[in-house]
C-alpha cells in the first residue's frame, strides 16, 4: 500500500500563526483597556502584597517572642521593613485608581516610588549582614560597614527627594526620565552588592570542612537568597530602563495592568515571599549560641 504524502502550504501556516498572534494582541489590548480587568488585577496585587505583609508581621512577632531580651536585631528590622513595604504597596493597589487622580502629580510618583526605595533598604540589610559575617570571619574590622550603609541609603533618598522636589517645581518630562534612570542605577548597584558579598560568603562557606555543622544548609541559604535577590534587582534595573525611555513599558499608568502584575510579581512579591520562606528559621534562644543585635 503506497504512502500518501501531504504537502503543507507555507502560506496557510503563516496565516494561522498571524491569526493567533492577532488574537493574543487583541486579548492583551482588551484587558489593558478594560477598567474592570484593571481593577481586578490591581486588587489581586493588593491581596498578594497583603499576604506577604502579614507573613512578615507574624514572623516578626515569633522572633520577638523567641528572643524578647534583645532589641532591634538585623532580623527583626528586616521583617519589620518587609511588613511595612508590602503593607503600603497593598494599600496603594487597593486605591490605585484614586492614586492616579491625585494632584499635584508628584504625589503619585511618591506613593508609587517610595515603597521601591524602602524595598531597596530592606534587602540592602541582607548585604550589610553578609558583609559583616564575611569580614568578621577574616578578622577584618567592620566598624565602617554600618556608617557606610546609612550613608549610602541617605544619599539615595536625598537624591530621589531632590528629584521629586524639582519635578514638583518644574514638571519637565526629562526629569521624570532621569528619576527612573536613577532608580535603575540604584537597582543595579543593589544587584552587584548581592553578587559581591553573597558570592564571597558562599565561596568562604564552601572552604569550611564538609563535616562542619550546618555548612550545607547555610550554603544553600546564601546561594538561594543571592540568586533570588540578584535576579530581582537586575530585572528591576532592566525594566526601569524600559519604563524610563519606552512609553509602551510605562508602569505608572492604569492602562498597563498586565505589565504591572508581571513586574511587581517578579521584582517584589516573589523575591520577598521566597526570602521570607528561606529565612523562616527562628534565632536560637539566649544561652544556646551568640546572637548579635543590630546597633
Amino acid at each position: 500500500m503506497g504512502r500518501v504524502e501531504t504537502a503543507v502550504d507555507p502560506s496557510s501556516t503563516a496565516v494561522v500563526v498571524a491569526y493567533r498572534l492577532h488574537g493574543a494582541i487583541s486579548w492583551w489590548d482588551e484587558v489593558n483597556e478594560s477598567p474592570i480587568w484593571q481593577d481586578r488585577i490591581f486588587y489581586v496585587l493588593a491581596i498578594l502584597y497583603g499576604v506577604v505583609s502579614a507573613v512578615a508581621l507574624v514572623q516578626l512577632i515569633r522572633i520577638q517572642m523567641r528572643v524578647p531580651e534583645y532589641g532591634w536585631t538585623t532580623q527583626k528590622v528586616f521583617h519589620f521593613l518587609n511588613f511595612l513595604v508590602n503593607g503600603v504597596r497593598s494599600l496603594v493597589f487597593v486605591f490605585r485608581r484614586d492614586v492616579q487622580k491625585l494632584n499635584p502629580e508628584i504625589i503619585q510618583h511618591i506613593l508609587l516610588d517610595m515603597p521601591s526605595l524602602a524595598f531597596f533598604t530592606t534587602f540592602a540589610l541582607l548585604v550589610l549582614f553578609w558583609a559583616e559575617i564575611y569580614y568578621q570571619a577574616r578578622a577584618v574590622s567592620t566598624d565602617a560597614l554600618r556608617p557606610s550603609f546609612f550613608t549610602i541609603n541617605g544619599v539615595v533618598y536625598a537624591i530621589q527627594i531632590i528629584l521629586w522636589l524639582i519635578i514638583w517645581w518644574k514638571p519637565v518630562p526629562v526629569l521624570v526620565i532621569l528619576s527612573k534612570a536613577f532608580f535603575a542605577g540604584v537597582s543595579l548597584f543593589a544587584a552587584l552588592g548581592f553578587l559581591l558579598y553573597g558570592g564571597r560568603l558562599f565561596l568562604m562557606l564552601r572552604r569550611f570542612p564538609v563535616e562542619s555543622k550546618g555548612r550545607q544548609k547555610k550554603l544553600q541559604e546564601v546561594g538561594y537568597v543571592t540568586t533570588i535577590c540578584f535576579s530581582c534587582f537586575l530585572i528591576r534595573c532592566i525594566m526601569m530602563c524600559f519604563n524610563a525611555f519606552d512609553e509602551a513599558a510605562d508602569l505608572d499608568v492604569l492602562y498597563h495592568p498586565i505589565l504591572n502584575f508581571v513586574y511587581y510579581l517578579l521584582v517584589e512579591i516573589l523575591p520577598s515571599s521566597l526570602v521570607l520562606f528561606i529565612l523562616r528559621k527562628l534565632p536560637p534562644k539566649r544561652g544556646i549560641t551568640q546572637y548579635h543585635p543590630i546597633r
